[in-house]
């Protein structure tokens, strides 16, 4: 007997979300690549946690000596370029861009499993790894590309609330190009391409895009799946990230990349027990990569405040300057010339021994 479209799709549904539901928790951040007309890209995230953060936005310059956190054992560079980034409990970078338009984001991912503590390679933390990035590389490729050579090793953190630093890795450049981090069994596992334009949480990257799949089939003109679970919003913003209003024009493409990210967001006062994971949504950055505008939205705040990085003077010794957030709610607008000088944050590590 043929079976009907409707009670197929139903009996799919049920296997998917049955499906969904079996997977460990994730945290409830999610990443977006928006690519509009006349080569607009727009990156957008969100980040969920269920405590404050204390999240500043900090400017770095040029020439900076930097290294991995971890006392001799570390690997050492000096930056090449400058960025914009968000911090997390005052001591890694979460989330920015640099001067050349290149955007990187840290999310969340239980199944992290880094290389042993007997790797004898240079270590960098792991709230240094994301600002590694932004300081050495111009584009995706050219990260890529000196990432797979696996030249030095990443190591976890506690988090000051006692939460596993587990974490992967999303960068995206101007020309719309994407990769995806994550270390699974130890090993990096990287996924690099165009097609990448979405990262939430669990499970890891290549389970996610197999989930993807059956709602693609369905083109969310039937339904999509609703709950603040990492496979769910993965699915929504994949959707909603290329259906939204595809335009050339900066203000109408941010305006929607945050209509996606309030889409796939977790509402305040909401999260779920011994899972740091599912969390409301504390706050969200906006990346306009063709014109180099950084915004961010806190979700405390009734106003959005942007930082323009042409306008800002990276060069080597310029310094370190900051923009206080915590106990600022009501900033907003272009804060571009509000940073003040500042000593730069240390990446929280592990206790040298």
């Amino acid at each position: 007997m043929r079976m009907l479209p409707s009670v197929s799709l139903v009996l799919a549904s049920v296997s998917v979300v049955a499906l969904a539901a079996s997977l460990p928790a994730a945290s409830a951040c999610t990443r977006a690549v928006y690519l509009g007309k006349d080569g607009m890209v727009v990156t957008g995230r969100s980040m969920d946690w269920k405590e404050d953060l204390h999240s500043n936005l900090w400017i770095f310059p040029r020439g900076m000596p930097r290294d991995g956190g971890l006392g001799a054992a570390s690997l050492k560079w000096t930056s090449r370029y400058g960025s914009v980034v968000a911090s997390l409990y005052e001591g890694g970078s979460a989330d920015g861009m640099n001067e050349q338009g290149l955007v990187a984001n840290l999310l969340y991912l239980a199944e992290s499993e880094y290389p042993p503590a007997s790797d004898t390679r240079p270590a960098v933390v792991i709230t240094a790894w994301m600002q590694y990035v932004l300081d050495n590389f111009k584009t995706v490729a050219e990260t890529v590309a000196e990432l797979k050579k696996e030249s030095f090793r990443v190591v976890p953190v506690v988090a000051p609330n006692g939460a596993a630093g587990t974490v992967h890795l999303a960068i995206s450049d101007p020309s719309g190009d994407s990769a995806i981090f994550e270390y699974v069994g130890g090993k990096l596992v990287i996924h690099h391409g165009r097609q990448f334009q979405v990262m939430t949480n669990s499970p890891v990257f290549d389970e996610q895009i197999a989930l993807d799949k059956y709602w693609q089939q369905i083109g969310g003109t039937v339904m999509l799946p609703g709950t603040n679970r990492a496979a769910d919003r993965f699915a929504r913003a994949s959707f909603y990230i290329n259906a939204c209003t595809q335009t050339s024009e900066p203000r109408e493409a941010v305006a929607s990349v945050f209509s996606v990210m309030r889409n796939v967001s977790v509402p305040r006062g909401i999260s779920t027990k011994d899972q740091p994971n599912i969390a409301s949504t504390l706050w969200r950055t906006v990346a306009d990569q063709r014109s180099r505008v950084y915004y961010f939205e806190n979700t405390a705040s009734p106003s959005l405040i942007w930082v323009k990085l042409r306008e800002i003077d990276f060069a080597a010794g310029t310094g370190t300057r900051k923009l206080t957030l915590v106990g600022n709610p009501d900033l907003g607008g272009d804060q571009t010339k509000s940073f003040l000088p500042a000593e730069p944050f240390k990446f929280l590590a592990p206790e040298i021994k």
